[in-house]
């Protein structure tokens, strides 16, 4: 993790101490920024993050809740997304369906969207566009499968990108907060790409 990554979480933290007048706090903010970043890149659990800097675990679980919240509230909507000029950078806007989404009927038509999924998503409605299936398939199967596979691979670049961030390999999280980390993580990728 680079020490400017680590100084804009600890700014970002250190103006939001100012605006709500915080007086007193077991971390000064660049200690919590770390203690933040140590917790999303590497996965490691309030508990091990907690004894490593010293303090409680629910006052690390309220720190890393609170810098998550600060960071994704700073994450672009649609009308707004990073633009990067270079074609390695795939991610410029993160939107999350409702946890669970296969299982209970999520439809992109409700965000005004055509999803490309994989066949796990077969029969989760019109807007949602999965490859065909079946061996011998017709050469114009074939060829839509392959622009199917060219326009979805960015988004699979970008989960390959997110997964770097260890706490995304495994969610101990409530499923209600997954959209909010990998908001405040696509922050913070988009900070360390730029």
């Amino acid at each position: 993790m680079s020490r400017s990554t680590l100084n804009f979480v600890a700014g970002v933290i250190r103006r939001h101490r100012a605006l709500i007048r915080s007086l007193w706090r077991w971390l000064n903010p660049g200690r919590q920024a770390l203690l933040v970043l140590v917790h999303l890149r590497k996965g490691e659990t309030f508990a091990e993050v907690a004894t490593g800097f010293g303090i409680g675990v629910a006052t690390a679980w309220r720190y890393v809740r609170e810098a998550l919240a600060l960071l994704a509230g700073r994450s672009p909507g649609l009308d707004r997304r990073y633009v990067r000029p270079s074609a390695p950078y795939t991610l410029s806007w993160c939107w999350t369906a409702p946890p669970s989404s296969r299982s209970t009927g999520w439809r992109p038509e409700v965000a005004g969207l055509i999803a490309l999924a994989d066949n796990g998503y077969v029969g989760a409605g019109q807007q949602v566009l999965v490859p065909y299936r079946g061996k011998n398939k017709p050469a114009s199967w074939n060829s839509a499968n392959s622009a199917h596979a060219k326009l979805r691979g960015p988004g699979e670049r970008a989960n390959a990108i997110l997964k770097t961030w260890r706490i995304l390999r495994k969610l101990r999280c409530c499923p209600l907060r997954s959209g909010q980390l990998v908001k405040a993580i696509f922050v913070l990728q988009a900070r360390i790409a730029g």
